[in-house]
């Protein structure tokens, strides 16, 4: 019996590699497939690789396209109009010269040409997500008393403002049949699964705002499985992570330091989620049949991106396609283990 999910990994943490070396690295490790950064796929031009290079890149190391990681262009494009200069590592330097708004219309403008080059490669899903189209106060999370008040709302302002500022990005995918899956994440335009869905009620239920599931965001108050319960019929993409909550410390502070946060990635196997039960709630929600049926292929990627305070950063990733591979890609129950009794 076939397996439900693939070994796959993610190259944003990798993106000091080219295309093919990212490859080489996640065909030693063990891979089956890999989700490279949209930066990878770049032709040093302005433009991108074309199609050929990029099927030939993977063909000729017998690994499949799972994806491609487009999280960096799209925070800068609903970030950006706050100012922030958090994005800065992810911005060109001539584009960097510009003002918000301009940085905003190029990454527009990168980004739809993106989905165009992900279409084209017979790819559905686009893991990435939303900016802090609500503003820093309110993507802090604290239940400030003040998100409304004589003549302000915060609230409204930014859910008009989501509106507005993705319109043209989800009409070009619903236009292209591509899902933009959104990574519920501190931080961004929806931090939680009731967030998300929110998102989707003020967009008119638009069909191409999908969750691209990482169950390492989830570690204030809201777990893994309440979590994806509530957006599951709308997993597209799914990403394998963990992390470790240090019991005392506090989770939101100004330190930048990983060895000292309250909250830690880790490699895959010593953190404190249960991975295998997260794969089976990936299995439950319809991911796998949902990402198989739209791209005609026997199994879904499950894409590896571990990463830890301490352990070496390749070694930590490698570590993780591995276990994936050996402990969460399992053939798929076909009915209930009673079913045979009394037979």
């Amino acid at each position: 019996m076939a397996n439900a999910f693939h070994a796959s990994i993610e190259g944003a943490q990798h993106g000091a590699k080219s295309l093919a070396q990212f490859l080489n690295y996640a065909k030693a490790s063990g891979a089956a497939g890999a989700q490279p950064s949209s930066y990878m796929l770049g032709n040093g031009k302005g433009g991108f690789k074309s199609i050929k290079e990029i099927r030939e890149t993977f063909d000729s190391r017998g690994l499949r396209l799972d994806g491609v990681s487009s999280h960096c262009p799209f925070w800068v494009h609903t970030s950006i109009w706050t100012g922030t200069k958090s994005g800065n590592p992810f911005i060109s330097p001539d584009v960097l010269k510009l003002s918000p708004e301009k940085i905003e219309k190029w990454h527009e403008d990168y980004l739809l040409k993106l989905m165009d080059l992900i279409a084209e490669l017979g790819l559905k899903v686009v893991p990435m997500f939303w900016g802090v189209a609500f503003g820093w106060e309110v993507a802090s999370g604290y239940p400030w008393g003040f998100w409304s008040g004589a003549g302000f709302d915060l609230i409204k302002e930014g859910q008009e403002r989501f509106v507005k500022k993705t319109a043209k990005l989800r009409n070009h995918a619903r236009k292209l049949g591509l899902y933009l899956c959104h990574e519920i994440h501190p931080g961004t335009g929806a931090m939680c699964g009731d967030d998300f869905n929110m998102l989707v009620s003020i967009c008119d239920g638009d069909k191409c705002l999908g969750v691209n599931a990482d169950p390492s965001h989830c570690w204030e108050g809201e777990p893994w499985e309440t979590r994806f319960e509530k957006v599951g019929s709308r997993i597209y993409a799914a990403h394998v992570k963990n992390f470790v909550i240090r019991k005392g410390f506090p989770l939101r502070a100004m330190e930048p330091n990983w060895t000292k946060r309250g909250m830690q990635f880790t490699d895959l196997p010593s953190g404190d989620l249960n991975m295998q039960r997260y794969g089976e709630l990936l299995l439950n929600s319809g991911y796998a049949q949902r990402y198989c049926k739209l791209h005609n292929c026997p199994s879904a990627p499950l894409v590896v991106e571990a990463e830890s305070a301490h352990k070496d950063l390749e070694w930590t990733s490698a570590n993780g396609v591995r276990y994936v591979r050996d402990h969460m890609c399992w053939p798929a129950a076909a009915g209930s283990f009673e079913d045979g009794m009394g037979a």
